[in-house]
């Protein structure tokens, strides 16, 4: 992957359609990004493209597969595997569903009985589990009986995500048939969404099971390599598991950058976050706003003041942020604090202030890692609110669908000139090939300098007046300085 901004999207969510991203970003968006992660583009029945059918068709809504091979002929392009479950409405599952135990296909998947000889949980291993709906599992009649089947999200029962057996030969052979028609369309990075989930265990959470997850993790990066594909694991948990991953080689993804930005800004403090940066792998892609919300639980437990918390939460409650909860209460903190993720637009979180959201979109891409941005934090988007209302799901506060006309008007806007020029700076600056030299506390602020290719760049952020200046120094000693 090169060491440039990737922007996420939407495959429909900038324009329209994959032909429509391919001009806005051979257009306004010409020199911003060295990568496109594409949301799920493949056909599907639900969770926004996170139910897939399969992975070797593209939704024609969408476009098809020549539209990205022809956009990864000039970026890196990242697509999601869900490698935990495929929808319910896939060929796989619904042959199984008609045919029993004897469909080709019956093996990929999770019937009760494969954990629990008699197919009965046992009580004390359901209360152990990292839940992420009421229970782990959904009823079906499949081949005329009554079965029970692993399905880890959803909040449908039955669920549209059926749980995968990643154990099973027939699941690996399908998963590289998926791999082979990644390769063949330029796909360079693949994240291996809900990786987390895929190990399960009676008498574990059944999240992140070590050791078996590190087996499983292993083969797949062998499968990924023949076709010289990366993979991105992405794993919501304990901080902990995130510098597991980084010392053993593998991209991870600072879902704490986010909260910590958010904290300062919001409070005024910068010291934790400098302590964050100071720490931080190189090896990593880094988020401010996503799809999904802006992480708290379990991403930043341990490392959050819980009174600090509490207070920032509430001022983005009132600037109309919601909240996906944590739902196990042994993963819920003492005093009942259970914020999952905060959702909604960053720039509704900073009260709408321009200056608040440049500032934490300058922090980002001097922070170590390759920085991702959210098709709608780029655009300075606010809640949308109808969006909310009609799907009842509180993500969809960040997912708004900008037509040409709304693109033509946003960019514009003076505050997106101000990022456009930012993130062309981190593209065209040879210093960020090199290594942050200083991460410091600043009065009211902080700093972050890199030095490299006989290059200085240096950030200093004043969180009182959110000013942001930066200092340029190239190879010839010439020296420039500017406010965004």
């Amino acid at each position: 992957m090169n060491n440039k901004p990737q922007l996420i999207t939407y495959p429909d969510s900038l324009g329209g359609s994959l032909p429509a991203l391919a001009k806005i970003l051979e257009g306004p968006f010409k020199g911003l990004f060295g990568g496109v992660h594409i949301l799920p583009p493949f056909p599907s029945s639900g969770d926004r493209g996170f139910a897939p059918l399969t992975y070797a068709d593209i939704e024609p809504a969408f476009g098809t597969w020549e539209d990205i091979r022809e956009m990864g002929k000039d970026m890196d392009i990242a697509l999601d595997m869900m490698v935990n479950h495929i929808s319910a409405q896939s060929v796989f599952f619904k042959d199984y569903l008609k045919n029993g135990k004897s469909s080709q296909w019956a093996d990929i998947f999770l019937p009760l009985e494969k954990l629990w000889l008699d197919g009965e949980p046992d009580r004390k291993d359901m209360g152990k589990i990292f839940l992420r709906r009421e229970e782990p599992y959904s009823t079906f009649i499949a081949g005329g009986e009554k079965v029970r089947v692993w399905t880890t999200f959803g909040q449908e029962n039955p669920s549209e995500q059926i749980d995968l057996d990643i154990n099973s030969p027939v699941t690996k052979k399908l998963l590289e048939k998926f791999f082979i028609k990644f390769a063949e369309n330029n796909v360079k990075m693949v994240r291996l969404d809900a990786v987390g989930y895929v190990i399960k265990k009676p008498g574990t959470s059944c999240f992140f099971v070590e050791p078996e997850i590190y087996g499983f993790m292993d083969w797949i990066s062998g499968l990924a390599g023949q076709y010289g594909i990366a993979l991105l694991p992405e794993v919501h948990a304990h901080y902990k598991t995130a510098r597991k991953l980084s010392e053993m080689g593998w991209y991870t993804y600072d879902f704490i950058l986010p909260y910590r930005i958010l904290e300062a800004l919001l409070l005024g403090e910068s010291e934790a976050l400098v302590k964050h940066l100071q720490t931080s792998p190189g090896r990593q892609i880094t988020t401010l706003d996503c799809h999904d919300g802006l992480p708290v639980k379990p991403d930043v437990d341990d490392l959050y003041d819980p009174a600090k918390a509490k207070k920032v939460t509430a001022l983005c409650a009132e600037r109309g942020a919601e909240f996906s909860l944590i739902l196990s209460d042994e993963h819920k903190d003492e005093d009942g604090f259970d914020v999952h993720q905060i959702c909604g637009t960053l720039y509704d979180m900073l009260c709408r202030d321009d200056d608040a959201l440049i500032a934490a979109r300058a922090i980002q891409p001097f922070a170590p890692g390759i920085p991702q941005i959210y098709y709608v934090g780029l655009l300075a988007g606010a809640n949308d609110r109808d969006r909310f209302r009609f799907t009842g799901d509180v993500r969809e506060l960040n997912r708004h669908n900008y037509t040409q006309g709304e693109i033509d008007m946003e960019i514009q806007r003076p505050v997106f000139k101000r990022l456009a020029e930012l993130i062309r700076f981190r593209n065209e600056c040879p210093a960020f090939f090199g290594e942050p030299k200083a991460l410091s506390l600043e009065k009211n602020g902080l700093s972050i300098r890199w030095d490299g290719s006989g290059e200085t760049c240096e950030l200093r952020v004043n969180l009182t007046e959110m000013v942001c200046e930066i200092q340029h120094s190239d190879a010839k000693n010439n020296k420039r300085q500017w406010t965004l």
